[in-house]
């Protein structure tokens, strides 16, 4: 090797590690940022939650003496009311806004008594701690009583928002004689919806795009002939995989929603996950077709001939030597069909919508999990520790699938080895 060709030698080797090191840390930093911003808000509550606020009785509180009538010793930022035996802190929400939670309440607490006005008038409720406040607070100051201890019809109010703070907020309840409406939120924020919404849409998909993209990869490399025909079908298949996924999401708004509509009339008004399946079952398919084949061509060719030379027929040495011997490339094209059924968002948008719903229905809207991130970034306050989240999730999910999958081939592979 004369010293020219060493130089280039080393300068290609030098190319190759300096960019492969880039990579590397272009995506490390990726994951450090998911986890760093993700992992505080991982937990069940996020993971089994509903996304939707669930909005408890507006209540109210009756006439309360002034003085200390209660003690507590609050936390470090926890502030307490000595006269109503609550204490509260500062919380926001998943989307950033500020939010008042109940932390303690006295078992003696006027809000352990609170009666429901309203269409709830007469009933009686509690507010417990963990409880949020996110509006809808109207206190009464002292003059809610007039100098003969009757109740004031033109007492005056204590204007209080729930951005003042829970500090203010004490402060406020304390000078309160009468709680004349205060509506306690059990706050959502979940993504059981979504998990389940990519569930439906992994399953649905599959069994619209498996059969197909099997029986098209069969045909193609078991039964066609290899001529410029087949060869031109191979080149418009790989064609598809390259046609960006907002394409396919007006295709599926211009036909597959109203050809959902049609197979399901009266129970289909709009995108449903029905016509999200099938608009990523056409976006799958190339994926699945072209693994198929690929894994097809892996299997020996004698033992297509050995059973061909036994007396089986070609049908029967497709199904039962072909395609069995394939099967783990089959559940490889699998995993890849999985993944962009996870990842994709764009198509969605357009096939299903983008209404994130905790009841799921195959008959009705839904968000994927990919769809929930792009939700939760396109608002104007964009949720980067709630995205980081459900990518951990998504991330986590494929991981699973990915061992699944390689568990099930390492079955496949000793069994017809």
């Amino acid at each position: 090797m004369n010293s020219n060709q060493r130089i280039k030698d080393i300068l290609i080797r030098t190319i190759t590690y300096i960019t492969s090191f880039i990579s590397v840390v272009i995506l490390g930093g990726i994951l450090i940022f998911v986890l760093v911003e993700g992992l505080p808000l991982l937990n069940f509550d996020i993971i089994l939650g509903d996304n939707k606020d669930t909005y408890l009785p507006s209540m109210k509180l009756e006439y309360v003496e002034d003085g200390d009538n209660f003690s507590y010793e609050p936390k470090d930022g926890e502030y307490f009311s000595k006269r109503y035996g609550v204490a509260v802190i500062d919380d926001k929400t998943l989307e950033g806004l500020p939010i008042i939670r109940f932390t303690y309440i006295d078992p003696n607490s006027p809000f352990r008594r609170t009666q429901g006005i309203g269409n709830f008038e007469g009933e009686m409720h509690s507010i417990d701690k963990g409880d949020v406040i996110i509006s809808g607070v109207l206190l009464w100051s002292d003059s809610y009583l007039n100098d003969e201890g009757h109740i004031n019809p033109d007492a005056a109010s204590i204007p209080y928002q729930v951005k003042e703070g829970a500090e203010s907020f004490i402060e406020k309840l304390d000078r309160t004689f009468y709680v004349a409406s205060i509506a306690p939120v059990i706050l959502g924020g979940g993504i059981r919806g979504s998990i389940v919404t990519t569930l439906y849409l992994i399953v649905l998909t599959l069994i619209i795009a498996l059969p197909v993209g099997i029986a098209t990869s069969l045909y193609l490399h078991e039964l066609a002939p290899q001529n410029k025909f087949t060869d031109l079908i191979r080149s418009l298949i790989d064609m598809l995989t390259g046609v960006p996924s907002i394409i396919y999401g007006l295709m599926g708004a211009a036909f597959f929603i109203p050809l959902a509509q049609k197979m399901f009339s009266g129970q289909i008004q709009s995108g449903s996950l029905i016509s999200g399946a099938m608009t990523l079952s056409v976006i799958v398919l190339p994926v699945i077709i072209r693994s198929t084949e690929a894994a097809l061509d892996v299997v020996p060719k004698d033992y297509k001939l050995a059973s061909l030379a036994l007396g089986a027929n070609e049908t029967q040495t497709i199904f039962k030597v072909m395609l069995p011997n394939a099967l783990p490339g089959i559940l490889s094209a699998s995993l890849l069909a999985i993944g962009r059924i996870m990842g994709e968002s764009a198509a969605l948008i357009f096939a299903i919508g983008t209404v994130i719903s905790d009841d799921i229905s195959i008959f009705g809207q839904g968000t994927s999990l990919a769809v929930h991130i792009w939700s939760t970034m396109s608002s104007e306050n964009p949720n980067f520790a709630l995205a980081s989240t459900i990518s951990i999730i998504l991330l986590a999910v494929v991981l699973s699938l990915n061992l699944l999958i390689k568990f099930i081939t390492f079955k496949f592979v000793k069994r017809y080895a």
